[in-house]
Parts: structure tokens; C-alpha cells; sequence
């Protein structure tokens, strides 16, 4: 199929955090529709886009160019209270190496900076890692922009540059109505002449086409704290929209080079952001030592619960562990399983509650053999096929409750253990969901509080069911009523739409911890939580794991501290209270259950639970 002759080289996706007004889907799909060969991620100081935009131009028959607009501190710039200014840089990944740079780059640019600063690098920082990386100059945002069109001296920056980025720096031109552009054209084209350097002609889109504009306006208003009618405010470019090859070339007519040299770019950067197998770090140092490790560790753990609690036939026992182990170690997972076996062992070693188990991994033996659960799964009759399938190969994935108050010693614990460099939460974003998205645009407008409220509230808000605006409006007459009623709750509802979805800010997942063979920014890149010392990966759930790294959860149940202040009160008075002992069959506790008394029982204490447990009125423990 022919392609049009140009390739956006500076696309930003709603991953540049309440800047961007597109998803990696609408991305990709209107390149294809455009039928633009290729096209280039180049979102600010950030990765956070970057496996869900490969997929998505993958998905689209477009190439994805993987990039990322990093900030440089502008030498000189700090303040006497220590703020600073920076200057902008595209880098794009050409390949493997320059991949592996770029997410080290923009790594260290959030955890190698002071805490208290926005994420940025040095120039000179960036010696040694410039391999397979091209680098684009940034327009009016970058430094070279900026001197020429204060009139002073850019040479030693160019040099810099072009010494940085040896046969692989461009010289880019924008045309977007920007005073800094067009001060500085004439100067970075005879720049480029003197350096025999290459032009490339971008439109820096952050929006899909020019009726998104007045949506992602009020979007910077959102992320500024500023009303759409102050005057001294951040403003939206209308020209920032991801344009079509005519277009490009007509605005580039006396440079058609310029915009040739886009495709040259994309010729030069045949690399996405790779999805692995997962990596693990190895306890026994090879996968056949982990089998054998793990057969043995296992059998020792199941004689001990064995002579424990004896059972009336303990062949049947060896015989599912047999089975169970075959299983593990021939889908590979013999390695997850020493690692979850390790860190709760330790946990309970050091006094720190943990829970027996829930979820389908308590249909494990071999879990109960080694302690990860403290669930017979024989005796109750689970399934171990319900947490591992030879027919259905993915990862196992234990839910593992931990004291609340004691979680963190044993995260710590594993980051000690595996190296600090190895162990990341994971991060995750939350999203301008319908509700939050009309409270947002309405106080941008500056609607009424009571008015906004009053409208939120009439779109339905199930957890499991959330509705869309667009659900809302085709199954509330209400709100349709009053969008036809009035002319600015229609322009709310509008903007509303085009910005619904979108992410609104970044934070860390509350469970989810990645432990890597080797240091994580070698294979992710990394980001670091303001609230929080510990690092944490770019990619979220879906896409970290596809990236090779595997998620385990270490949950904080307050339930379970709880049980464990309980058991120190009665210890005060005498009274010895042993948890995993307490019979079930005792005939008041399920008289209790049964009559709903059951506020701060996990899983029990809901209204809905509490209701069933009355109709249902269990009296042994298969019942619950």
C-alpha cells in the first residue's frame, strides 16, 4: 500500500500527563488512516506509553518509533532557592542499544535527581549512553531555539550537541505560530548549513485534529489550577494537531527536504519496545537446581504437616505433590515458587501475620507444603487446576496478605535480598473517569459547585457497572434534559467527552512489587513516587509484565493486625490464643455467622454478605 510521504516525528499521547490529548490508540489508528508509514512517541520525560503504543502501531500496520522529550537543566539557571529551568531534547531509538539507553536516561532523570526537582539530566550527563539514539533538537522548546531567538551565541551548545550525537542530530523546524520558531527559523538553518547537518520538519501534535482544541485547552487549565477565563494562563497552540502529509508539505514548500528527512528518520529507527518471557531471578542458580531444590523442599515441608496433622491417607498427599510438582517445574514456574516461599517464611519468622491464603493458590499442595498457605487442600477439597493449566500457560499468581502495619519490613526485606536496584512497586494511573471529568471541566468553566455536583450525581455510580458520559446520555433523561436545556451545561458535556478516560495523574499501585534478575532499569524504565522512597516501574500492571518482569502481590490486610493486637491483649491477660489452631466446628461461631454479626470479617462485613449469610445460615465450614 503506498504511504504518505511524512512521519510525525513529535507526538505526545495522554501519557504526557493532562498535555496530551490522545491515547496510543487514537495514535495509531489515525496515522493508519492518514496512511502515514510511521510515527514517533515523544512523550514528555516519560516511558509511560511506550509497550501500549508499540501494540497499538502493531495493531494498526504503522511503525512505531519509540522517543521521549527529556528535560535538560539549562546551565546557570538555578535560583538562591534552588529551583531551576530546563531546556527540552527528542530522543528517538534507532535500535536494541538505543533502547536500553533511552529507558536508562529517562530512569535516571527521575531517580538521579534531588527528590524536590522536576525529573531532568545534564548535557554532560549524557556521555557514553548516546549510543543508538538519534536526537532531535526540540523546536522552540529546545536550547538552540531559545539562544537564537535571544539573539545570543548557540555554538558551543550545537558543538555539544553534534559532539553527543555524532551523524545522528537534526535540526528541527516547526511552523506552529510560536514567536520562538520563527525568531530563530532563519538562525537554526544557517546553523544547520555551517554543521552540515540535516532539518527535519515537525508539528508537535498533542491532540488528534483541530476540534479537539478547545478539550485539551481547558485540560491545561485543569492541570494548572486555572479557569478558562484567566487571562495570564498556559494556552493550548490550535495548531498542535497531528497533521496529514499535504499539509505538512505545504507548510514545508520552500523546505521540502525538511520534511523528506522525516522519512529518513523513520528508516533509521526500526525498534519497539519488546515484550519477553518472563525473567526471574534464580534462588538455586539454574532451572534444573530450582526443580530439584524445590522437589525437596517441598517433600521435607509436607512431612512436617503431615506429622502435624496426621491424615487417614497419606499416600493420596505424595501423590498430588507429585503431580503438582511435574506441573510447576515442566510450565517453568519452579523458580516463583521458591521466591514466594522465602519471603513468607521469613515474614513469619519474624512475627509478621500472614494470611492463610485465599484465592485459587490455596488449591495448591505443594503451597501447603511450603507454607505459603495454611490451607489443607485436600481436606477441602480444591482444585489445583484452578491455579495452574498445562492448557492454559500463564503466570501463577499467589494473593498474599500481609499484616498492614508490618507490609513494609517485608517489601524491605526482599529489596535487601535481591538488591535494591532489582525490587519496584509498580505505578498506576488514575483516570478522568465521568464523574471526576464533569467536576473537573465544570470548575475550569467555573460552574457552579452545587450545579456540577448535582449533575455528577445523576450519572450512575456502580463499581463493578461504571458508566461512560456516553452510557449516561443515552440511558438518563435527566441529564440529556438538562444538556438541552442549557447551552453551558452542553459545552461541559462536550468537553467532557473528549477528555473522559484519559489519564489525570500517576501513583503506585497499592500491592503490586516486581523483583528482576538484574537491575530494572536494564529492562524497564523507572520512575519514583513523590510519597514514597521506593522506586517505581513506568510500566503498569498489563505492561510490565509483558515486558518480562513478574508481578507479585504483597497485600496489607488490617484484618489480619487486627487478629494480631487481639492476640497480644489476651496474651496480656493469659489467655493463649492460637489462630491457625481455632477449631471449625464450633457450633456459637456459626450461630454468630448466621445472625450477620459480622462487621470486620474479611470478605463477611458487607452489607450484601451479611444479608446472604442470614438467608443461607451456615453450620459448617463447606457452607461459607
Amino acid at each position: 500500500m503506498p504511504h504518505a510521504p511524512f512521519v510525525p516525528l513529535r507526538v505526545q499521547s495522554a501519557y504526557s500527563m493532562l498535555e496530551g490529548a490522545m491515547t496510543p490508540e487514537t495514535i495509531a489508528r489515525a496515522c493508519r488512516a492518514m496512511k502515514l508509514p510511521a510515527v514517533a512517541l515523544a512523550d514528555r520525560n516519560n516511558l509511560f506509553g511506550a509497550m501500549e503504543f508499540s501494540a497499538a502501531c502493531r495493531d494498526a500496520g504503522v511503525q512505531p518509533i519509540i522517543g521521549a522529550l527529556v528535560a535538560i537543566e539549562r546551565p546557570g539557571s538555578r535560583t538562591p532557592s534552588n529551583r531551576m529551568t530546563c531546556d527540552w531534547l527528542v530522543l528517538l531509538a534507532q535500535d536494541k542499544t538505543g533502547y536500553d539507553n533511552l529507558i536508562a536516561i529517562v530512569s535516571d532523570a527521575h531517580l538521579g535527581c534531588d527528590a524536590a526537582d522536576e525529573p531532568h539530566l545534564t548535557l554532560p550527563g549524557l556521555a557514553g549512553r548516546t549510543d543508538g539514539l538519534l536526537a532531535l533538537t526540540a523546536g522552540a522548546e529546545g536550547a538552540l531555539a531559545r539562544l537564537l531567538a535571544d539573539g545570543q551565541d548557540a555554538d558551543a551548545y550545537a558543538d555539544a550537541l553534534v559532539g553527543l550525537f555524532p551523524r545522528r542530530l537534526y535540526v528541527e523546524l516547526s511552523r506552529s505560530g510560536d514567536p520562538v520558531e520563527a525568531r530563530a527559523e532563519a538562525g537554526l538553518i544557517a546553523l544547520a548549513d555551517a554543521r552540515d547537518l540535516p532539518l527535519v520538519a515537525t508539528n508537535p501534535a498533542r491532540f488528534a485534529d483541530a476540534s479537539v482544541h478547545p478539550a485539551q485547552d481547558v485540560m491545561l487549565c485543569i492541570a494548572d489550577g486555572a479557569y478558562l477565563d484567566t487571562v495570564e494562563r498556559r494556552r493550548s497552540n490550535p495548531e498542535h494537531w497531528l497533521k496529514p502529509a499535504a499539509t505538512m508539505a505545504a507548510l514545508f514548500a520552500d523546505l521540502p527536504e525538511a520534511v523528506a528527512n522525516t522519512l529518513v528518520v523513520a528508516q533509521r529507527c526500526a525498534y519497539k519496545a519488546p515484550s519477553r518471557e518472563p525473567i526471574l531471578p534464580s534462588l538455586a542458580g539454574d532451572p534444573a537446581a530450582e526443580a530439584g531444590q524445590l522437589a525437596e523442599l517441598a517433600s521435607a515441608g509436607l512431612d512436617a504437616r503431615l506429622a502435624a496433622v496426621p491424615v487417614a491417607d497419606p499416600a493420596a498427599y505424595r501423590a498430588r505433590l507429585a503431580f503438582e510438582l511435574d506441573v510447576i517445574v515442566t510450565m517453568g514456574f519452579a523458580g516463583y515458587f521458591l521466591i514466594v516461599a522465602d519471603f513468607i517464611q521469613w515474614a513469619k519468622a519474624a512475627g509478621i501475620p500472614v494470611g492463610p491464603g485465599r484465592g485459587s493458590g490455596a488449591g495448591s499442595v505443594v503451597a501447603w507444603a511450603l507454607t505459603i498457605t495454611d490451607l489443607d487442600p485436600i481436606f477441602h477439597g480444591l482444585i489445583f487446576e484452578r491455579f495452574l493449566n498445562p492448557e492454559r500457560v500463564s503466570m501463577p499468581d499467589f494473593d498474599i496478605d500481609f499484616c498492614e502495619t508490618r507490609r513494609g519490613e517485608v517489601i524491605r526485606y526482599v529489596q535487601t535480598r535481591y538488591g535494591r536496584g532489582q525490587v519496584a512497586q509498580i505505578i498506576t494511573f488514575g483516570k478522568l473517569k465521568a464523574r471526576a471529568v464533569l467536576k473537573d471541566v465544570g470548575r475550569v468553566l467555573q460552574m457552579s459547585y452545587g450545579q456540577v455536583d448535582r449533575l455528577a450525581k445523576l450519572i450512575p455510580n456502580h463499581p463493578t457497572d461504571p458508566w461512560t458520559l456516553a452510557r449516561a446520555l443515552n440511558g438518563v433523561s435527566e441529564l440529556v434534559a438538562e444538556r438541552d436545556r442549557d447551552p453551558k451545561v452542553a459545552q461541559l458535556l462536550e468537553i467532557a467527552l473528549r477528555l473522559e478516560g484519559l489519564p489525570r495523574h500517576s501513583s503506585t499501585h497499592a500491592a503490586g512489587v516486581v523483583i528482576g534478575d538484574r537491575p530494572l532499569s536494564q529492562l524497564v524504565p523507572m520512575y519514583r513516587d513523590p510519597r514514597s522512597d521506593m522506586p517505581v516501574t513506568q510500566f503498569d500492571m498489563k505492561w510490565v509484565e509483558k515486558a518480562g518482569l513478574v508481578k507479585f502481590d504483597f497485600l496489607g490486610l488490617k484484618t489480619l493486625s487486627v487478629l494480631e493486637r487481639a492476640r497480644e491483649l489476651l496474651l496480656a491477660k493469659g489467655i493463649v490464643l492460637d489462630l491457625a489452631g481455632l477449631p471449625l466446628d464450633d457450633e456459637e461461631t456459626y450461630r454468630l455467622i448466621a445472625r450477620g454479626d459480622n462487621v470486620g470479617v474479611f470478605q463477611f462485613e458487607s452489607e450484601g454478605m451479611r444479608r446472604a449469610l442470614t438467608q443461607v445460615r451456615p453450620d459448617c465450614f463447606a457452607d461459607i
